[in-house]
C-alpha cells in the first residue's frame, strides 16, 4: 500500500551553496498525491511535484523549478532517504530556495524519518517496471542506464585523479539495510582545490567540515577520515537514488553508472519517459 509519515518533521540547518538558514518541514499528504515541493517564504506558493520533469538545474545539485522561476535545489539526500522509507506522499515546505545540507549525507533525514514512522494508505502503491535497457551517454563517453531486473540495483563506478579516491565501484540491490549501513552516511566531497574556485562563482557559501568531505591530495582535512569504506562512490549512489526517485515511482530496474552525476541521472529518466514500450507501471 502507499505510505506517508505519520506526523509532521522539522528540520534547521544551513544551505550547502547559499548559506542560508533554512526550515525544512514534511507534512503528511494524501494518497496518489506524490511527493511535492513547496516554498514556504512565498505566498501562495504553488507545490512543485518532485518529477524529473521540474528539474531546472542539474549543476552541483539537483534543482526543482516551476514556471514563475520559483526553485528548490538540493533535494536528492532528502529524496532517496523518503525512497528507501517507501514514502510515497508527502508535502516538504522549504523556507528558501535550497534545501539544508545536514552533514552532506542523508542520515538525519532517515533518522528521523525512521523515528516518526509511516502509515499505510487507502491504496496500493504503483511501481515502474523496466522493459528494455535504456541509456544516455555524454560527449566525453560516460554513461549510465537502465536495464529490466526484478528489484532496484545499481552498479556506480567513479574514477578521480585524487591518490586517495582513484577508482571505487559499488555494486548491490538497494534495500534498507545496505542503504543505512552503507550508503545513507556518505558525505558529499570535493578537492581543496575545487573549493576557491566554487566561493569564486558564488557557491558553496554554506560549506565546511561539518557538512562535506575535503580531500587534499592523499589526505582527509575532516577529523576522523572518512565514515564508510568507498564513501565517495557510495555518496554518488545516494545522489543516484534521491534522482531515480523523481521518476515518481519506485524502480523495478539495474541502473549502471560510469562517472556520472546529477546531469546525466536525468537525462536517463527523459530517455526512458520518451518511448512508453521501455516500461510499464504497475
Amino acid at each position: 500500500m502507499q505510505k506517508t509519515i505519520a506526523r509532521e518533521i522539522t528540520f534547521k540547518g544551513i544551505g550547502l551553496h547559499s548559506g542560508v538558514e533554512t526550515v525544512l518541514t514534511l507534512k503528511p499528504a494524501e494518497v496518489d498525491s506524490g511527493i511535492n515541493f513547496t516554498r514556504s517564504d512565498i505566498a501562495k506558493s504553488l507545490p512543485i511535484k518532485a518529477l524529473y520533469s521540474n528539474v531546472v538545474d542539474t549543476r552541483n545539485c539537483t534543482c526543482l523549478g516551476d514556471k514563475a522561476g520559483n526553485i528548490v535545489s538540493t533535494i536528492e539526500h532528502l529524496m532517496a532517504a523518503l525512497s528507501i522509507m517507501e514514502i510515497d506522499n508527502v508535502l516538504v515546505e522549504v523556507s528558501s530556495p535550497e534545501m539544508p545540507i545536514m552533514d552532506g549525507s542523508a542520515a538525519m533525514f532517515l533518522q528521523k524519518l525512521q523515528e516518526v514512522g509511516v502509515v499505510e494508505q487507502s491504496a496500493p502503491r504503483k511501481y515502474l517496471k523496466v522493459l528494455k535497457r535504456v541509456e544516455f551517454r555524454d560527449d566525453k563517453g560516460n554513461s549510465i542506464s537502465l536495464e529490466p531486473s526484478d528489484k532496484f540495483a545499481i552498479h556506480f563506478t567513479i574514477d578521480f585523479p585524487s591518490p586517495i579516491v582513484g577508482h571505487q565501484e559499488f555494486s548491490a540491490p538497494i534495500n534498507k539495510e545496505i542503504f543505512a549501513h552503507e550508503i545513507a552516511p556518505c558525505r558529499t566531497f570535493c578537492e581543496k582545490s575545487q573549493i576557491d574556485y566554487l566561493r569564486s562563482i558564488g557557491l558553496i557559501k554554506g560549506g565546511s567540515l561539518d557538512n562535506a568531505v575535503v580531500l587534499d591530495g592523499d589526505k582527509i582535512l575532516n577529523e576522523g577520515g572518512f565514515k564508510v569504506a568507498n564513501e565517495c562512490v557510495n555518496h554518488k549512489v545516494l545522489d543516484a537514488i534521491g534522482d531515480m526517485y523523481t521518476s515518481g515511482f519506485p524502480i523495478l530496474g539495474k541502473l549502471t553508472a560510469d562517472k556520472t552525476g546529477h546531469y546525466h541521472n536525468n537525462q536517463l529518466l527523459k530517455v526512458l519517459f520518451a518511448d512508453n514500450t521501455q516500461y510499464e507501471i504497475i
